[in-house]
């Protein structure tokens, strides 16, 4: 092709570009919804040390012992072959009821969204992200603090639909305006109303739980031996360490086992408090509590679903707070990785952040946890987005700027391509001169709709017309990212008579007085 020829090609493209401005622009194809880590994993631990790590948690469940404070729990241990002592609730748990555990808890764990497209399968080398989850309070710039509300639920719900790299839903911000014998009913239509996700299920006592199975199982279309055989919603079990299960946590245990339901079992110990000062000693005592809880999962289901999960930092040793995206935090997302993968099973770690507001601090804690998470090969990834001050509020402005990093790792889990187009001799570098430029080669005008990832709340404008824009940072940016999401108000299609169904099951198990958690 001759110079002139190249130059009339050329400019060709850039009134065709130009032409074509008012056609609708091409999407881009990336998956958010399945994906896979594509870092490889990194130890702090050596192979035999990780052994006698998970030894010494064997040696702690036979010798030490667990405290279950659940009658029927105990009991389970003890007809599964356990040593109980009734007079002190503490179960003696042998290394052989253990790993025959571990051998029956399943590795890959396909779990049923509201949409089919929305379904994964969790496994070592998966990974799944959630929102930060579980605070009593909401926070945004316009409105500040407050305690969690019915409104801030359904709004933090909104959001997180929004973000398609959120694959599940979290537990989100409690509703304090909702009494609590109610509560699960509130959470539920909301979820099913506002998202096609993964939904959550707070592990509040067996009369709630079994509430929440019968509307997933109506809403969902399902028979019961259907529902049993997939999981179709989970729950997260928090042990009470040092060594404690307390009753609603291993109800739950029993309850989501015994229906085929999904528990994530994450001790939260914190190095210096309630576990020892040590990464090492720290996450061999999560060890060992995580392996309690999926003990008896499968004494009661063989074969229930489980995931493995950690969540270990440390605090401030000055004023005794909790600490979150610290190097002690990132060794121990490490370590829990390592032992995931000893034991074989789909694990959970956290991301998270003390910051009090969404600064500096925020951002750089929440990603060095999450680069913690994602080197250690973690499945499912909580917190990974809008968590404040150690759990205590969930932010909408973090939301919205923690969701662009995620986006950006999805976006690496997706690889990339060399191929003869992509490298690009004949349609790129052979088209263009020496000192010349590559905005008009055939490659780039195939490609510049769809190559690169668009931000969400990132601005990429220079000095002057940012400052022309009205020189707003990314927390102003993000505010307005989040309000024109929950204007849009998007929301899943819903089949009217499974809504009235379900409606019409909350009207009267109201009546009838609801169902108070168990404590």
């Amino acid at each position: 092709m001759d110079k002139e020829t190249q130059r009339r090609t050329r400019g060709g493209r850039r009134r065709q570009r130009e032409g074509d401005a008012s056609q609708p622009k091409p999407q881009r194809a990336v998956n958010y919804r399945q994906l896979k880590n594509p870092f490889p994993t990194m130890d702090v631990f050596s192979a035999d040390e990780i052994a006698n790590m998970h030894d010494t948690a064997l040696r702690t469940l036979e010798e030490l012992g667990i405290k279950v404070l659940l009658p029927e729990a105990r009991r389970v241990f003890a007809a599964g072959g356990a040593r109980v002592d009734e007079s002190t609730e503490m179960v003696y748990i042998g290394r052989d009821m253990v790993e025959a555990a571990i051998g029956t808890a399943p590795k890959s764990i396909k779990c049923r969204a509201g949409a089919r497209d929305r379904d994964f399968t969790l496994e070592l080398g998966s990974l799944v992200f959630q929102a930060g989850a579980g605070a009593p309070n909401a926070t945004d710039r316009e409105r500040g603090r407050r305690p969690g509300s019915a409104r801030d639920y359904v709004e933090y719900l909104k959001l997180t639909h929004h973000f398609d790299v959120f694959q599940m839903i979290s537990p989100q911000v409690e509703p304090q305006d909702i009494e609590t014998h109610l509560r699960h009913y509130f959470t539920t239509e909301a979820q099913f109303t506002h998202s096609d996700k993964f939904p959550f299920v707070f592990a509040r006592g067996t009369p709630q739980v079994m509430d929440c199975f019968e509307m997933t199982r109506d809403f969902r279309g399902l028979s019961d031996a259907e529902f049993q055989a997939s999981p179709h919603c989970y729950t997260i079990i928090n042990t009470n360490s040092p060594r404690t299960l307390d009753i609603p946590m291993a109800q739950g245990l029993i309850d989501f086992a015994r229906h085929g339901q999904m528990s994530i079992v994450t001790p939260f110990t914190l190095m210096g408090a309630m576990a020892p000062i040590t990464v090492a000693g720290a996450i061999t005592l999560s060890h060992a509590e995580a392996l309690s809880a999926i003990t008896l999962t499968q004494l009661v289901n063989p074969g229930a679903p489980i995931c493995y999960g950690t969540f270990t930092s440390n605090v401030d040793m000055k004023s005794g707070a909790p600490a979150f995206g610290t190097p002690s935090h990132f060794q121990a997302s490490l370590a829990a990785g390592q032992l995931a993968r000893h034991i074989g099973l789909p694990w959970r770690s956290a991301a998270g952040s003390a910051a009090n507001t969404n600064d500096v601090q925020a951002a750089n804690e929440n990603q060095f946890g999450l680069w913690g998470c994602l080197m250690s090969g973690a499945t499912v990834i909580i917190h990974a987005a809008g968590w404040l001050e150690g759990g205590l509020s969930v932010s909408y402005e973090k939301l919205v700027t923690d969701a662009e990093v995620l986006n950006m790792v999805a976006e690496l889990c997706a690889g990339n391509r060399a191929g003869p187009d992509e490298i690009g001799f004949g349609n790129a570098i052979s088209e263009v001169d020496p000192s010349g430029h590559f905005f008009a080669t055939s490659q780039t005008m195939e490609r510049y709709n769809t190559a690169f990832y668009e931000p969400v709340v990132h601005d990429y404008a220079n000095f002057g017309t940012w400052t022309e824009r009205g020189a707003k940072d990314a927390n102003t940016r993000a505010t307005d990212v989040w309000k024109a999401i929950l204007a849009e108000d998007a929301r899943p299609a819903i089949d009217g008579d499974r809504l009235a169904q379900l409606k019409a099951h909350i009207a009267k198990r109201t009546a009838e007085g609801g169902a108070p958690p168990e404590s």
